[in-house]
């Protein structure tokens, strides 16, 4: 990744949150599921977001595409605010913004060839090739993700999970992006599928010039392709730093907590590093803690983060994190074993 590289997308002071229905007479609730979402992503980086399930990773990421409307904040692509656009003015930016789906298989409309899968987007964003160009960019593409051109007319449930998702690449590379978000395309994979997959779209990345948002709840998946890592827990950023920052040296208790999760393949180092555990269930986004959403499974919490709201926060060269205990807790922490 290029430091210097130009900001291709910024998203500031972004809000999403939900109504939800508790029943026929009762008034509806608010859910938030994402508040004062900040960050920047550079021109072909790999900026991977991490946490628990429902702590608003998958909503980030249909946010950023506009695929559903924030409440509040700005989603700046190459300057312009996407949220301002009109719907047609959207379409035309769709060509460079992509997804890669989390389930292969369920992305995939049965009814329709692989060729008619992969080529769709281009009939509806590239309306001026022809038929026969149309075909030779899938034909490309297909090679390109290790896809036999001969399988063009075979259907979905021909494949196995890997080639469908496979599928779901081509079909987002199809249209030449500048950004994919990728939204745990390999949590649905065996594991030495995801290996695959993963060390596949390191390769396109190179040969595409792409950039990505890398979305998972792994750590261990995240760290083979992200160059920054941003962690979320109940909708809010609590740490932002490069892959080597996070791994060796992680600021924020939960951060800490997520990567003591990570299996280590040597049994010595597994049985010497202290487990951090994290304590209990993630408190709903209707009704969070105040002060530190965090504060209730934390180890460290005191009563001041009951409080206090911390602030997401640079702490060294553009590393951010959101706690206001983090120098004194440094101290109190054991060195993580490393694999």
């Amino acid at each position: 990744m290029n430091k210097m590289a130009p900001n291709l997308l910024e998203i500031r002071d972004l809000k999403k949150t939900f109504g939800i229905a508790t029943g026929l007479f009762s008034r509806e609730l608010t859910l938030t599921a994402l508040q004062d979402i900040n960050f920047s992503v550079r021109q072909g980086e790999t900026l991977g977001i991490v946490g628990e399930s429902g702590c608003g990773k998958s909503t980030l990421g249909r946010c950023i595409l506009q695929l559903i409307a924030p409440d509040e904040g700005q989603v700046l692509w190459l300057g312009q605010d996407l949220t301002r656009l009109p719907a047609e003015e959207m379409r035309k930016r769709r060509a460079d913004l992509q997804i890669i789906f989390q389930d292969p298989l369920a992305s995939l409309n049965p009814r329709m060839t692989v060729g008619e899968i992969i080529e769709d987007p281009l009939k509806t964003l590239r309306p001026e090739l022809k038929r026969a160009e149309r075909r030779a960019r899938v034909v490309r593409v297909m090679e390109s993700v290790g896809l036999l051109p001969e399988m063009i007319n075979r259907y979905p449930h021909e494949f196995s999970g890997g080639q469908a998702q496979r599928i779901g690449i081509a079909r987002a590379l199809i249209t030449e992006p500048k950004l994919i978000v990728c939204d745990e395309p390999v949590s649905a994979l065996d594991v030495s599928i995801q290996a695959q997959i993963l060390n596949l779209l390191s390769e396109l990345k190179d040969e595409y010039g792409l950039t990505l948002i890398f979305i998972s709840h792994n750590l261990s998946v995240v760290r083979h392709v992200s160059d920054r890592i941003l962690v979320l827990y109940l909708g809010r950023v609590v740490e932002l730093a490069t892959g080597d920052e996070i791994y060796g040296d992680p600021k924020h208790p939960y951060t800490r907590a997520l990567l003591t999760a990570v299996p280590i393949p040597d049994p010595k180092l597994a049985r010497q590093r202290q487990i951090e555990s994290l304590q209990g269930e993630i408190p709903s986004p209707i009704n969070p803690p105040s002060g530190c959403t965090f504060r209730t499974r934390c180890r460290f919490a005191i009563e001041r983060c009951a409080e206090v709201r911390p602030p997401l926060e640079e702490i060294e060269n553009g590393r951010l994190v959101a706690c206001i205990r983090w120098k004194e807790v440094e101290t109190e922490r054991a060195p993580l074993a490393q694999a």
